[in-house]
């Protein structure tokens, strides 16, 4: 099954002629946008490239985009959440009530794009639908401070997943899902599972997703200005990831008959590296070992612990590049071009796969496809941020919350 990442609206790139890690006078950090670069990277080598089976360097590199891509567009979806809001105080008042209203117009233009994109019925399992339902959940809590985000963050990446097993094993049934989507106007709206999938079925259930954005949220709370508050941030991540997936490796070594029973949960699939890696598959029956696992789709505390670190240390490492000089960066400009129309990269490539068909295409095509894609994306990338200053789907999405202005 291949997976993707989510695809955010950003503000405008950096000017022509400008140093691409100079802030402009819009007040963006470019190391988020190089981040979000970064993440689309993965998410054209989850989708086009080859398979993790090709061994080698190249496979790792196949391998580690799987998952964690999506968890670091997640991470910096809620660092968003918090610019639009406000940062670094939250907005309060008028302006207040405009920047919620303005959240929640992208919201609902995200959850309607994410169900076109899903009936064009590529190989693709669209995000957008769950990313736009995820700002909604994080809206309230935008005036937290980090400290309180942190704490709420780590209590949904350790609640949520025992919350959502159940959730999953009484699904399985069907009776109380079925009653549910015969009653739910969304899924007749779009024809899917509606809310049913949203939260607890799809491959993206909100109640596992939302951790990520709260520590986005609280990562963008922080004065990260700071060296030390940067490398702080990496710390913690380089701490979250050795927590999550070394907790997976040791309780399936330590737990009796753990990785014969995930092993038999996925349908005979190998355990062995299910500590880190979605070759493990997917499990096609309920069985509680399966939570010991870390694996980047499994919904697992392991695998929200592991998959924050990992996206904490690239953001904190594309902030302190983007500190830096540009003599060691040159490679950087165009995947910062590229974070910074996110949503329109997301949208087309999804487009180019129905149009292309590179789902059909054999496996020795997979590589020169991806190079393809990256070095078309860049190009397009670097042409356009040159004399606009936002992508062409981030101009739609900026002037559809032009209504949030009228709100008093």
């Amino acid at each position: 099954m291949t997976h993707h990442v989510a695809a955010s609206e950003t503000a405008p790139a950096a000017s022509a002629g400008r140093s691409p890690f100079v802030t402009p006078s819009t007040g963006r950090l470019i190391g988020l946008d190089l981040a979000r670069g970064l993440a689309i990277l993965g998410m054209y080598a989850a989708h086009v490239g080859p398979e993790p089976s090709v061994g080698g360097p190249l496979g790792w590199v196949m391998e580690v985009a799987r998952g964690r891509s999506a968890a670091l567009f997640a991470l910096l979806a809620g660092f968003s959440l918090v610019l639009l809001t406000g940062r670094p105080q939250p907005r309060t008042g008028r302006a207040g009530r405009q920047a919620v209203g303005r959240v929640l117009i992208r919201s609902a233009v995200l959850i309607v794009l994410g169900y076109a994109l899903t009936a064009l019925d590529t190989p693709v399992d669209v995000i957008l639908a769950c990313y736009g339902l995820l700002f909604v959940l994080a809206l309230p809590l935008y005036r937290l401070r980090a400290v309180t985000l942190a704490v709420i963050a780590a209590s949904t990446a350790l609640v949520m997943p025992q919350v959502l097993y159940p959730l999953r094993a009484a699904a399985e049934g069907g009776s109380w899902t079925d009653a549910v989507i015969a009653q739910d106007p969304l899924a007749r709206i779009t024809g899917s599972d509606g809310i049913v999938e949203l939260f607890i079925t799809g491959e993206y259930p909100v109640l596992t997703w939302l951790p990520f954005i709260i520590a986005g949220m609280a990562v963008a709370k922080l004065d990260l200005t700071r060296p030390d508050v940067r490398a702080n941030v990496a710390l913690s991540g380089g701490a979250l990831a050795v927590l999550g997936y070394g907790g997976s490796w040791l309780a399936l070594h330590l737990v009796p008959g753990a990785q014969a029973t995930v092993s038999a949960t996925t349908d005979g699939g190998s355990a062995a590296s299910a500590w880190w890696s979605d070759t493990v598959g997917d499990p096609t029956t309920s069985s509680p070992d399966w939570l010991l696992v870390a694996a980047p789709h499994s919904q697992t505390t392991w695998s929200i612990l592991g998959n924050t670190g990992v996206a904490l240390v690239v953001l904190a490492a594309c902030l302190i590049a983007a500190d830096r000089s540009t003599r060691l960066w040159w490679p950087a400009p165009p995947v910062i071009a590229l974070g910074s129309m996110s949503l329109t990269a997301y949208v087309g490539h999804i487009l180019t796969i129905k149009a292309l068909g590179t789902d059909d295409l054999p496996d020795s095509a997979a590589l020169p496809v991806l190079l393809g894609f990256v070095a078309a994306a860049m190009l397009l990338a670097l042409v356009w941020t040159r004399f606009f200053r936002r992508g062409p789907l981030e101009y739609m999405l900026h002037a559809a919350t032009t209504p949030a202005r009228l709100i008093n």
